[in-house]
């Protein structure tokens, strides 16, 4: 009898199927995915956080709404920004940065002078999400510090930079007993209504409604129309009826 032919030992195993990802794991990175979906909608709401007092408009039948801008103060657009309101007998809100209110105190003294409201957006403007406790004391304290060596008394507001929040301010905010304080009215999100004062006026006139905040940026040089924008706005929402107030008289309507 003949020598026995050699056997492959590979081919007598079994074939091992591969294995499914197991539905738990299935599970796992689909909530992970709707958590971070539902932690970005969060992060971005004019209306809800986890914590404290977040205010996007006033619930009242009055007509007054209340004009709000955002940073600076710059040397170079802060006095013709306050011409405009000087000229239409108007008082808003200006929420500044706290580097420039340190590089530019005279004109933190300005604007409260002239009658307008002050609240605090930041030390330096960053987003203010996934930064530790001590960052944001230090955004919020700091800026609040050198508001009140320029003359700011009174409660201060605050409005976090790009509307950004999620667990860690709202929490230092209401720990302090600080109101966050959003918009419902903002033309310039839209970059076609941004390029065109008339297209931001117009914006406006539509949206807004009984105790609207609404929110321009005039600071900077990129913010033309906006300026422009606004000897626009203010005798349209005039004519329509409209006063204005500032943002804590409005909230004083709640």
């Amino acid at each position: 009898m003949g020598p026995t032919a050699p056997t492959d030992s590979r081919a007598q195993r079994p074939v091992r199927p591969i294995r499914p990802i197991g539905r738990p794991i299935v599970a796992l990175l689909l909530a992970a995915g709707l958590l971070l979906f539902g932690a970005f909608h969060l992060s971005r709401s004019r209306t809800f956080q986890l914590f404290g007092t977040i205010v996007q408009r006033v619930d009242t039948e009055r007509r007054v709404v209340a004009l709000t801008f955002d940073d600076g103060p710059t040397r170079e657009y802060t006095d013709s920004v306050l011409a405009t309101l000087r000229q239409h007998n108007v008082r808003g809100s200006f929420y500044l940065v706290g580097r420039d209110v340190q590089r530019n105190p005279d004109l933190v003294r300005r604007i409260l002078a002239e009658g307008h409201e002050v609240g605090n957006h930041s030390w330096s403007h960053e987003r203010m999400l996934l930064k530790s406790p001590s960052w944001i004391r230090g955004e919020v304290e700091n800026t609040d510090r050198v508001l009140r060596a320029a003359g700011v008394t009174g409660p201060i507001h605050f409005r976090a930079p790009y509307c950004k929040k999620l667990v860690g301010l709202p929490w230092y905010l209401a720990r302090t007993n600080r109101t966050h304080v959003t918009f419902d009215v903002e033309p310039e999100t839209e970059e076609r209504v941004a390029a065109s004062a008339q297209l931001i006026a117009d914006d406006v006139l539509q949206k807004v409604q009984p105790g609207s905040i609404i929110l321009l940026h005039v600071m900077f040089r990129s913010r033309e129309e906006s300026r422009k924008a606004l000897p626009l706005i203010i005798p349209r929402l005039r004519a329509a009826g409209y006063d204005f107030v500032t943002v804590s008289e409005l909230l004083a309507m709640r």
